[in-house]
Parts: structure tokens; C-alpha cells; sequence
């Protein structure tokens, strides 16, 4: 009997243990696949399951928050949430407001075109005269790219990268510039639509950081690096994208 009241205390001492974990709030986009997308009403994907597998490491609960894209910097910024990842890019006007972790993938920004429509390359983007519309996510590298090296007049920006891939095959604008593998997931369905084999910009995937939070830096940095070295982060990688693609896009 005191054997059984023993191990009923212990059960009892690890759920109040649970129960009393501080929790970190991740904000994200979950219209990124495989990054974060849903599955029922669950979040999942590399992101998602590479912040479980920090929090674990931590100590802390995992508590994810869907939010538009262009909405995560300033919520990061201004610690409505603890730490944002979506696929998310370091990028200098980004530093200005947060900070990043360690970079733990790496993506690559595509270009998705109509099959029979006149861009065949990227180069045909920089031609002399041409004035295509290019549609991006808000927000993302790819809006950010597109509209320094073609302007706000040729750029439309989009809530979501579906709803960007949706308006090239109804043939309301020209092509659409997004990360290579949710590209590749949203375009699935269209017979209509291709990515050029060409990339846009090959760019680093980190954690956004509050600027002021130097000590949560410091403890995702710590338990990162050592899911990567322990090779955990490219196992979750590897779940969720193909081999070939998948050590391209594990950090090194």
C-alpha cells in the first residue's frame, strides 16, 4: 500500500510539474506548408514541431498563435507574443525592430508561372520594357524583394500565399514569387501554374526575437544549437520534406 501511495505522489508531483511550466507564445502564419499548416485544428509542421522541441528542452509549454504574417514582427517587437517562426528570413529592416536566433534552414524563393505564359526565366523578369505583375505574400522576403528591385507599381501584395497563387491561375496577374516548398504544395492543384527552375534569392530561416529579451535569445540559441548538432532538427526536416531537398534546406 505505501508502495502505490509512493507512486501515486510521484504521478502527482510530475502533473502539477506539467501544470506549472511556464509557457512561451509563438506566433506564426500557418498557411506555409510544411513550415506551419494545419491538420484539423492543429498546428503542425517543421516550425511548429522544432519550437516543441525547443520548449521540451526549456522547460516551458508550447502555446502556437496563428496571425497574419505582416502582424508577427511588430506582435514579436512589442511582446504581445514571446517569439515568432514562419519560414521567417533575417533581413536588415527586420533588425531594426527584432532579434533572430541562430538560423536553423535554409529556403529559396521561386517563381511560379502560368505554363504557356511569356516568363520563361528570371532574367525575362529584368528585361528591358518588361512591366510584369508580380504577386507576393505581405510582408515576406518575397515582397520585400519584389519591391525593391521592381517597385511598388509591379508588385501586388496578398494576405496569403494562396490567395496569390489563386489570382495567377485566374490570370490576374503575371507570376507569383514565394518559398519554394509551400510553392510547390500550393500550386498542386493547379494545372495551370509551374515554377521556373531558376531561383529568386536563396535566404537563411530563423527565430524572431523581442530586441530587449537578450536572455530567452540566449536560451533558444543554447537549445537550438544542440538540436541541430544532435541532428534532431534535420530528422524533423526530413519528416516533412524530401531527402534531396530536405539537406538543402537543413542549416549546417
Amino acid at each position: 500500500m505505501k508502495k502505490i501511495i509512493a507512486i501515486l505522489l510521484v504521478a502527482m508531483l510530475a502533473l502539477c510539474a506539467v501544470a506549472e511550466a511556464p509557457v512561451l507564445t509563438m506566433g506564426t502564419n500557418a498557411a506555409f506548408k510544411p513550415y506551419e499548416f494545419y491538420e484539423g485544428t492543429e498546428i503542425v509542421g517543421i516550425d511548429a514541431e522544432i519550437a516543441a522541441a525547443i520548449c521540451e528542452k526549456l522547460g516551458y509549454q508550447l502555446e502556437i498563435i496563428d496571425m497574419d504574417f505582416a502582424t508577427l514582427i511588430p506582435a514579436v517587437a512589442s511582446g504581445k507574443i514571446d517569439f515568432a517562426m514562419a519560414g521567417m528570413t533575417v533581413t536588415e529592416e527586420r533588425l531594426q525592430s527584432v532579434n533572430f536566433s541562430v538560423s536553423y534552414a535554409t529556403g529559396v524563393q521561386s517563381i511560379i508561372v502560368p505554363v504557356d505564359g511569356p516568363i520563361k526565366d528570371i532574367d525575362d523578369l529584368y528585361a528591358e520594357g518588361a512591366a510584369y505583375t508580380i504577386g507576393v505574400q505581405e510582408g515576406t522576403t518575397g515582397d520585400i524583394y519584389c519591391t525593391d528591385d521592381f517597385g511598388d507599381e509591379n508588385v501586388l501584395k496578398f494576405k496569403t500565399g494562396p490567395d496569390a497563387v489563386a489570382a495567377l491561375a485566374a490570370g490576374k496577374i503575371d507570376c507569383v514569387v514565394l518559398d519554394n516548398n509551400p510553392a510547390k504544395a500550393y500550386i498542386e492543384t493547379y494545372d495551370n501554374l509551374v515554377l521556373l527552375e531558376s531561383d529568386y534569392a536563396v535566404e537563411d530561416y530563423a527565430i524572431a526575437i523581442a530586441l530587449e529579451n537578450t536572455e530567452l535569445k540566449e536560451k533558444i540559441d543554447a537549445a537550438l544549437n544542440e538540436l541541430i548538432a544532435d541532428g534532431t532538427v534535420a530528422e524533423i526536416i526530413l519528416k516533412y520534406i524530401p531527402i534531396e531537398e530536405a539537406e538543402e534546406a537543413a542549416a549546417e
